[in-house]
């Protein structure tokens, strides 16, 4: 069948997945979300896939019309025709741009029948607008567009439009045909019988001779004539009464099916033309496209101006099955955002599917769509809730609070076709949020159902329902699903092809180090280490058991003692709280004085742009830098799970320091906790080491506490509150109030924030430090010797260096952890897997995969290895989509098989509905050389489609006169 042309093209929604893909790829490299590469990489292979299928299936797609028989001016014309293609395919036919039809075509051979209303015509020839053929995908992203000319359909000749006959037309004169007297000549007519003639298509089956088709089959007509002076004959003069051409011709047709339905002869005369007396159905044909076609034509008929109305309403069960995908995609929200938004959210949506079912019950009745402006005003107030909420609107917390917001508040305004589809956009896009958040297999799983689920309802917005549409209508809007194939299950089938393209960009699409602009994702408070140190700080931390980071180490786990993970230094103090502070001078002095420790850090989102190293960083990651304190720092905050390779090494810090800093590091607050200064002053004469060592002794042996529940401290003489009153606290205490003592006994000194210890996870091998692992510590210079970390926590509970927090807590001086219960083994394993999800997923950066590219011997990221590596691997992971499409077309029926083989073959296609016997027969028609062949073809084909004892050599023998078969 020939094309006059055909193009594959995506639909309204398929275009607006690809912007979708499009903006989820550009926030995924901006704000470097792994796993958010690899959902839009599995919405890249959806899309591939189901180019592909719309390819086939409009390339197997074969529609073929019924030729119109009699069309009459002025009336609508109705057109039957019928498709055929593989199995399931959503098709449609349209109209000058018009969809006709839609349906999907049936298993197997079998045609589907459909019908094409026509607007009404003028008399004259029939003319017939272009017929645009599409085939869909089963999703509805794509669509195969082929025009067709009507002769490739089916219609080679097209019937004359007649006129309308006249509605109430008076009789025609009474007038002879012949000569005057009945014996001087006879003509066709209806009197007396005249003999047998082979029947003609159109005759009256009262006309037919039965008993003589009983006797010998073969279908006969009877002939009557009547004097000529009696047969009917219709003249142009006889209307000449009528003031126009029109109604003339209306008259005379109106005459002409009078006597076409009383078997009448009859002859016809028009201006220059002259149709002899005869009767019968062609002689009729005859006479009506004489009028048909008689000159002048009238102009063609005006477009019928029908009146604008309004989109049809929504498919109650079609906005269900949409209201039930975007709570799926909303359901992740309901763990971190307010009680009220999540509520409101829910009110919304259940409202709206309210509206879909027709309730009786009480008031349920009255319910009715929310205006417009109520929504807008909720959409209002809900951001000024979320902004005093938040303190912004810009953050990840804030921005996709209010994003579920608006899709709740788009589902309650949804009232057409346009509305649903871009509801369906809209939640794909929030399921890619969730990732801003979060990257765990749990999202991971959340992320992959919802986009299946959302797939699912997309295609019944979009893929045309099996029902006829009306012209001018949109088939689609009703919703409906297909019958032949469930929605999710057709979005699952897709999915599952599209996995293994997801797999092979997600390894070697490029991966940006950077951000394409700087906009963070500012949030609530995170859990982590703060900028300044006040009471209840760090114990506040100790509560969560929230991992703050991880660490993987390439040589052996560092000793206890060794495990202080540095993070801000504090040199400011105003009496109540440290802070950092810059401070300018040259930079102090690094004597490596260990081995090198490699490890690899994953850092949780803490919103904060400090890196947590051991002793002092030798090599950090690009981007990072050592402040003059010996703080690892990254140019950006940790918004997301970040993973960081990073040497350090044991060293003497500082032994050359600048003046500046050890004077600002002497620094205390004029008047503040004079017993505490007195205290120090008494230690001024004793040596540096000594000073340090009555410090600690003092804490040792003046009986403190260690407890998370320290009292109330006072605004003013703080450290004199704790040293000499209350006597219990955590570590932010005790590091407080001995670097106050160091200063006043005339040692710079001051406060390092981080983390202590860490889990060791047995299944994995690597530290797992927790929030509750927040400590704080002193470093104290000392000449000669630099900055040396002492720890005053340490001598009040021991356990705290040793053990965890919680033997600390419990047994101060405890030297060995309590063993581990069943439930904290469970939660290692768990962490375990955790740990390896986001090595192989969430870490997978450009660093890891331009080492993996040169281990595999790719070279870089755009080399020719890489791109002939990337294009034949993409093209392999399409493999299996192909397979499937072919096994998918393939007939089950192995006879019908072997004639579809033949078809293809012989390049000449079946037309719908044709059998097995009239496709030989129009083959040898063509080439008479292939008689012989195909006759045996035929017989074997017959044998094993209909007869009970089929075999597979059967099957064989068919398969090998296929191939005997010549053109």
């Amino acid at each position: 069948m020939r094309t006059l042309s055909y193009r594959l093209r995506p639909t309204r929604m398929g275009t607006g997945f690809l912007i979708l893909i499009v903006l989820t790829l550009v926030g995924c490299v901006n704000y470097s979300l792994s796993l958010g590469y690899g959902a839009t990489f599995l919405l890249a292979g959806v899309w591939a896939v189901t180019a592909g299928q719309a390819m086939r299936a409009g390339r197997a797609l074969r529609v073929r019309l019924d030729p119109p028989t009699e069309v009459v001016a002025g009336t609508p014309l109705t057109l039957t025709g019928q498709a055929t293609g593989l199995a399931g395919t959503p098709f449609e036919v349209c109209l000058s741009s018009v969809v006709a039809a839609t349906g999907h075509t049936p298993a197997e051979t079998a045609a589907t029948r459909f019908e094409l209303n026509l607007p009404p015509q003028a008399r004259g020839p029939l003319t017939l607008p272009p017929v645009q053929i599409a085939a869909y995908d089963s999703l509805g992203l794509w669509r195969w567009v082929q025009v067709l000319p009507w002769a490739a359909l089916g219609v080679s000749a097209l019937p004359p439009v007649f006129p309308a006959p006249e509605q109430g037309a008076p009789p025609p004169p009474a007038r002879r045909s012949g000569a005057t007297g009945e014996g001087l000549g006879r003509t066709a007519g209806h009197e007396d019988f005249s003999g047998l003639r082979a029947y003609v298509p159109g005759d009256s089956p009262r006309l037919v001779s039965w008993k003589h088709a009983a006797r010998t089959g073969i279908l006969l007509t009877r002939e009557f004539d009547a004097p000529a002076g009696t047969a009917l004959m219709l003249d142009w003069a006889d209307t000449a009464a009528l003031d126009h051409a029109e109604a003339r011709l209306s008259r005379l047709g109106a005459w002409i099916g009078a006597a076409r339905a009383a078997g009448q002869p009859f002859g016809l005369h028009l201006p220059g033309q002259t149709l002899p007396t005869a009767a019968g159905e062609a002689h009729a044909q005859a006479a009506l496209t004489a009028l048909a076609l008689h000159q002048p034509l009238p102009a063609p008929l005006a477009a019928s101006s029908q009146p604008r109305t309004h989109a049809p309403a929504l498919s109650a069960g079609a906005l269900r099955f949409t209201l039930f995908g975007l709570a799926v995609a909303l359901a992740p929200g309901v763990l971190r955002q307010p009680v009220w938004v999540s509520l409101l959210t829910a009110l919304l949506l259940g409202y709206t599917a309210l509206q879909t079912r027709p309730l009786r019950v009480g008031w349920l009745h009255r319910t009715r769509p929310l205006p417009s402006w109520v929504l807008g005003i909720a959409a209002g107030l809900a951001a000024v809730a979320l902004n005093v909420e938040y303190g912004t609107l810009l953050g990840s917390q804030a921005g996709t609070a209010l994003l579920g917001l608006l899709a709740a508040l788009k589902a309650a305004e949804s009232r057409n076709l346009r509305d649903a589809r871009l509801l369906v956009l809209l939640s794909l896009f929030v399921t890619f949020t969730h990732f801003l958040q979060g990257q765990g297999p749990l999202v991971a799983l959340h992320a992959l159902l919802s986009v299946t689920l959302l797939l699912a309802v997309g295609s019944v917005w979009v893929v045309p329902t099996p029902e006829a549409a009306a012209p001018g209508a949109d088939s689609r809007s009703t919703g409906e699903p297909a019958p032949h194939l469930s929605p999710l299950r057709a979005a699952a089938h897709v999915v599952g092809l599209a996995l293994p393209l997801m797999l092979v960009l997600f390894v070697l699409f490029p991966r940006p180090d950077g951000p394409l602009w700087q906009l963070p994702l500012q949030g609530r408070s995170q859990t982590g280490l703060s900028d300044e140190i006040r009471a209840g700080e760090f114990s506040d931390l100790a509560r969560s058991d929230a991992v703050a980071f991880r660490a993987d180490f390439s040589a052996g786990l560092p000793a206890p003692q060794d495990r202080y993970w540095r993070g801000p230094v504090f040199e400011s103090y105003d009496g109540l709280s440290w802070t950092q502070a810059r401070l300018r001078g040259a930079s102090p002095s690094i004597e490596p004085t260990g081995p090198e420790s490699v490890y690899t850090l994953t850092l949780e989102p803490n919103g904060k742009p400090w890196l947590l190293t051991l002793d002092v960083p030798t090599d950090l990651p690009s981007g990072a830098f050592v402040t003059t304190a010996f703080q690892g720092v990254n140019l950006r905050s940790t918004t997301t799970r970040t993973r960081y390779s990073i040497r350090s090494r044991s060293a003497r810090l500082g032994v050359q320091e600048s003046t500046e800093r050890l004077n600002y590091d002497l620094l205390l607050p004029v008047g503040q906790s004079p017993r505490a200064r007195a205290l120090a002053a008494s230690w001024a004469k004793l040596p540096p080491a000594a000073r340090i060592q009555a410090g600690l002794s003092y804490l040792q042996q003046g009986g403190f506490t260690y407890t998370l529940n320290p009292p109330v401290l006072p605004a003013t003489d703080r450290v004199d509150a704790f040293l000499f009153g209350a006597r219990t606290g955590f570590c932010e205490h005790y590091a407080s109030a001995f670097a106050f003592l160091m200063r006043a006994a005339g040692l710079p000194a001051r406060i390092v924030g981080g983390y202590l210890g860490g889990e060791i996870n047995p299944d994995g091998g690597y530290l797992i430090v927790r929030q509750q692992d927040a400590h704080a510590w002193v470093e104290v210079w000392l000449a000669g010797e630099g900055w040396t970390r002492v720890d005053p926590t340490a001598v009040v509970a021991p356990a705290r260096l040793n053990t965890n927090l919680s033997t600390a807590l419990t047994q101060p001086n405890a030297t060995r952890a309590a063993p581990s219960g069943p439930l904290a083994r469970l939660r290692l394993r768990i962490d375990a897997l955790q740990n390896r999800w986001n090595d192989t997923v969430v870490g997978y950066n450009g660093e890891q995969q331009r080492s993996l590219l040169g281990r595999v011997g790719l070279g870089e990221v755009g080399a020719a290895p890489y791109l002939l590596a990337l294009l034949g691997l993409m093209a392999l992971a399409l493999v299996p989509a192909l397979l499937v499409a072919r096994r998918a077309g393939q007939l089950s029926d192995p006879a019908a098989r072997a004639l579809h083989d033949l078809t293809v073959r012989l390049h000449l296609l079946r037309a719908p509905g044709e059998t097995a016997s009239a496709y030989a027969a129009r083959v040898q028609e063509r080439w008479p050389q292939s008689s012989e062949s195909l006759t045996a073809f035929l017989s074997a084909y017959h044998e094993a489609r209909y007869s009970p004892e089929a075999s597979a050599e059967g099957v064989k023998k068919l398969r090998a006169l296929v191939r005997k078969v010549r053109r």
